[in-house]
């Protein structure tokens, strides 16, 4: 072992780590991965930004701006909700047929713009018909990733797996040529899936907040005026004590924090009280005489001199999607930048894996900064509500019946762009890339979508991802470490069935998957995989897609797929739902997937 694979080596568990606990964003990684390889000289300089111009790259960032586009001008809404007719069905129906459409339509559309529909869409249903949204999320989520392995348009880690391998030699594949499979693997899904939901997943209805230690509830600050009546009272006698429902974690007198503040303490003018609470317990406190919620300087003083002028107000729950404007900024910079006549109130955090409790007893509420996942509660009058929705890439997690301003030309416009991106690929007219591509200048032409959408919808974060990631491949392959490693496997298998090979390479794939992000794990197998099959003297298809499929099929954690981790934010599932329904559909498909791509060998 030579001392530049040793450290590419380092590297990789560095960077494993750093996604597996999110101590960066993933483009701030990204970009560290790329400095890194260049000082270590593992790159050349051109090889470290080849990412941003890999045909990958540039066709996932195509087809982004394509789902933009349909979900901006209606397109993924008008094939949804139609949904809303089966709310008389019975669950045991209603998971699979969700499930099934979910696949459906994530096989030609960005699995997370198909998942983040569904979201508003069950939120709706849920609180309209009482449709269990718990039962359904989860299944959906599944069946988006499960759809989205059916073509190589599906998923942007098919066109990662895709162009790795054609680098590295390979034959590309077509559009439909491993669909055969992915179908395969969704009706499987769709089976068990549907058994272990109607079991095993919650309502969604009754979610126990406190055994949940407080984690989905809203983080807010409270300031004690001159008017109150709870001036001179200790917090025992308060409804800070008495209330089980509100959890006081922090007390700031004078910029002196007190954490956890003992009961016996008694309350002053300008106190300001960090709080855990419901958003009822929030809109209850907010008309009480003597405090005021989120206060910073004097806006919050005006905006109660002014209430009275206002149109009615209420309170809506804001989901923060990916490329949501609203990111990285904190509670009190939101006062700043909220639109519509929105008060921002209070953050309810996405729960974590690590110490999430720790986590927030233990940090200021000013620096609190909202991320993909977080749900930002506002006060917003009613009749603006739409417009708010409009401008900002955000779910509105609340019934209304708000006009969506739909242009009907333009969402048959994009929906037929769409069809012939598919029909031009699919056929082997162009490539995927030159189809994209063309559907974006279309788009673009028609003023289906403006760039300046483009520029704040795109989740840039995994274009990043992707540019950061392609480099730390090639310095694989430069350090000759994909070698070494299909050296050592190849003794480790050797005298084995090729089978056994497949396996080895399928599961070891989806376990890295389901701890760091799944374009990531598929930059860093595929050339292993490859170099596995050439040194065994084994057709490479069936290697590239154990990797292709299995780095996909992140289904035991809620990090691996980014689908999964929006709806665990959602605060319905625990991390024993991934772990036993998407650890016993892994292992199934780990198990058929080894049968099936065997037959290709």
């Amino acid at each position: 072992m030579t001392f530049e694979i040793v450290l590419i080596f380092s590297i990789l568990v560095i960077v494993m780590l750093l996604f597996a606990f999110e101590v960066f964003s993933i483009d701030k990684i990204a970009l560290l991965i790329i400095v890194v390889l260049l000082w270590c000289n593992l790159v050349t300089p051109e090889e470290a930004i080849s990412g941003f111009s890999n045909t990958a790259t540039i066709t996932i960032l195509s087809i982004m701006i394509i789902a933009v586009a349909m979900e901006q001008n209606g397109v993924i809404s008008w094939l949804a909700n139609g949904l809303k007719k089966l709310n008389a069905l019975h669950i045991a129906f209603l998971i699979p047929i969700y499930m099934l459409i979910s696949g459906t339509i994530s096989a030609f559309i960005s699995t997370t713009a198909v998942v983040i529909v569904f979201i508003k869409l069950m939120t709706e249903l849920s609180n309209r018909f009482q449709i269990p949204q718990g039962k359904l999320l989860l299944p959906i989520s599944f069946a988006g990733i499960l759809g989205g392995s059916c073509t190589l348009m599906g998923t942007s880690t098919n066109l990662v797996v895709n162009s790795m391998a054609k680098q590295l030699g390979a034959e590309r594949f077509s559009f439909f040529e491993f669909s055969m499979y992915g179908v395969i693997f969704l009706a499987i899904g769709i089976v068990i899936v549907t058994i272990a939901s109607i079991w095993w997943l919650p309502s969604g209805k009754d979610n126990n907040l406190s055994a949940q230690y407080h984690l989905d509830e809203y983080l807010t600050t409270i300031t004690i005026t001159n008017e109150s009546d709870f001036i001179g009272k200790r917090i025992e006698e308060t409804v800070f004590h008495e209330n089980q429902s509100i959890q006081l974690l922090k007390l700031i007198r004078d910029d002196i924090e007190t954490k956890k503040p003992g009961k016996y303490i008694t309350l002053k003018a300008n106190d300001v009280l960090l709080v855990a609470c419901k958003m009822e317990e929030i809109a209850v406190l907010n008309q009480q005489k003597g405090f005021l919620i989120n206060s910073h300087d004097q806006k919050e003083t005006d905006h109660q001199e002014t209430e009275n002028n206002k149109p009615k107000n209420t309170f809506i729950e804001l989901l923060m999607l990916p490329g949501a404007s609203l990111l990285h900024k904190r509670l009190q910079d939101l006062q700043d930048y909220m639109i519509h006549g929105a008060l921002p109130l209070a953050i309810k955090k996405r729960r974590r894996i690590t110490n999430e409790n720790e986590r927030l007893m233990h940090v200021s509420i000013d620096k609190v900064a909202l991320k993909v996942g977080d749900r930002l509660l506002v006060e917003i009058p009613e009749h603006r509500i739409a417009e708010f929705t409009a401008d900002e890439n955000i779910a509105v997690l609340q019934s209304y019946d708000f006009p969506t301003h739909i242009n009907a030309t333009k969402k048959y416009i994009s929906f037929t762009v769409l069809l012939l991106v598919i029909a031009t690929a699919a056929s082997g007219l162009c490539t995927v890339l030159t189809a994209s591509l063309s559907g974006c200048a279309i788009l673009l032409l028609c003023n289906c979508i403006t760039l300046n959408n483009v520029y704040h919808k795109i989740n840039w974060e995994i274009i990043f991802l992707l540019s950061g990631m392609f480099p730390l491949g090639i310095a694989m392959h430069n350090s000759g470490a994909d070698v070494w490693l299909s050296e050592i496997l190849i003794h480790l298998l050797h005298h084995q069935e090729p089978i056994f090979s497949i396996a080895v390479i399928f599961g070891v794939t989806m376990i890295i998957s389901g701890l760091i992000s799944n374009n990531a794990t598929a930059v860093v197998m595929t050339p292993i995989a490859i170099a596995v099959a050439t040194g065994m003297h084994l057709p490479l298809k069936p290697f590239i897609l154990a990797v292709l499929f299995a780095a996909n099929f992140s289904f035991f954690t809620p990090m691996g797929y980014q689908t999964n981790t929006l709806i665990y934010g959602m605060g319905i599932y625990k991390f024993k739902h991934f772990i036993w329904i998407g650890g016993i559909l892994s292992v199934i498909l780990w198990g058929i997937a080894t049968l099936l791509l065997s037959t290709m060998l």
